[in-house]
């Protein structure tokens, strides 16, 4: 992917930050999951593309994902018994941050999830799965989950079912620069698509949605075809170098997220966005 050289209004713009003379907007905390699915050469991910009337990243293909509710944030959900799985400790030292924001973070990935693209990742145990949420009535619950008539708590406690947080894997995180006038603190999460549910196109804030090849997203990416995030981009490349989605999730049981936030540096007489080191090789292959 060619690293395009920032605007000098935008490396303007970065300095007034950096030298404190303006004041940066307050992230707000997000989570996005990037759905897999078995491709004929590699994982498959499943992309929205957001409606360009968006003030934040319209028309831009992205994973299922948003912001944090305050209600994601509800103990009673793990107090009740409606999370099966790794527990918010556990989240926590996966995602970097304390448990209250960690149980918050899964809660919204799988409460997103489900309203943007109608794949729930829950059961009735810990050792089940909703086999399929096509439904008019999984439709109506999902439409109170998006417009937030109810919380994900009451959704599941209606439902006897139970959050498995087993089917997350933690990837990575971004924090949008400072430069920026809307900022999210975005963890992103991977997962596979459960056993005989299928995706819907029925986000509100989304005009189509796709399932695509990893590194064929990339590929359209480079040849202008749709438009992508760095974030994005680079996870779609990150992912594609896996066989599959267990391969995936594999690693992520691994992982420790550390929260990236790009900066304007120097490149000869360009300036262009800084990039986490470890993706250094990927870009130099592409």
């Amino acid at each position: 992917m060619e690293r395009l050289p920032l605007p000098e209004a935008l490396v303007a713009q970065a300095r007034s930050y950096a030298s404190g003379e303006a004041a940066p907007a307050e992230p707000r905390d997000a989570a996005t999951v990037v759905l897999l699915r078995p491709g004929a050469a590699g994982p498959d991910v499943y992309l929205l593309r957001r409606q360009t009337s968006m003030a934040f990243a319209g028309g831009m293909c992205v994973f299922p994902g948003g912001g944090v509710d305050p209600r994601d944030f509800d103990d009673e959900l793990v107090d009740r018994g409606l999370w099966a799985g790794p527990g918010p400790a556990e989240w926590a030292a996966r995602l970097g941050c304390d448990e209250p924001r960690a149980r918050a973070l899964v809660c919204a990935a799988v409460r997103e999830t489900f309203e943007e693209s109608g794949v729930l990742l829950a059961g009735t145990g810990p050792d089940s799965v909703v086999a399929d949420t096509t439904g008019e009535d999984w439709e109506a619950d999902r439409v109170a989950l998006e417009s937030r008539e109810v919380s994900l708590t009451a959704f599941l406690e209606d439902r006897s079912l139970v959050l498995r947080t087993d089917l997350l894997g933690a990837w990575s995180g971004w924090l949008t620069p400072v430069f920026e006038p809307r900022r999210y603190r975005t963890w992103f999460f991977v997962a596979r698509l459960p056993e005989g549910q299928v995706t819907r196109d029925v986000s509100s804030e989304s005009s189509s949605v796709m399932w695509t090849g990893a590194m064929d997203a990339v590929s359209l990416v480079e040849r202008q075809e749709i438009l992508m995030l760095p974030p994005t981009w680079l996870t779609c490349l990150e992912v594609g170098q896996y066989a599959d989605p267990s391969a995936v999730l594999a690693e992520a049981a691994g992982r420790r997220v550390e929260m990236f936030m790009p900066e304007v540096v120097a490149d000869g007489e360009e300036f262009i966005l800084s990039t986490p080191p470890a993706y250094a090789a990927l870009m130099a292959a592409r």
